[in-house]
């Protein structure tokens, strides 16, 4: 039974989420990851074998997809010039 870690409901649902992994400097997004979602706070959660999976693939080797180019943004530097 599904239990929120964070805000406590019981009330869930599948979906496939997509997660940037960051390992090193490098950063990495997996897409069509399994994943219970909170239907009340949106907290995703994925399994034990999901879970290793992914760092399987992350770590192994796999071969990427695709690649995408991404955007920086530094939250702390723009609040300093604000």
């Amino acid at each position: 039974m599904f239990k929120c870690h964070v805000c406590g409901s019981a009330e869930s649902h599948t979906e496939f989420v997509s997660e940037v992994f960051e390992i090193g400097n490098k950063f990495y997004l997996v897409e069509n990851i399994p994943a219970i979602v909170c239907s009340r706070c949106i907290e995703e959660v994925f399994s034990g074998e999901t879970s290793e999976a992914i760092r399987v693939m992350l770590h192994g080797e796999s071969k990427p997809v695709k690649s995408v180019v991404l955007d920086v943004f530094n939250y702390k530097q723009e609040v300093k010039a604000s």
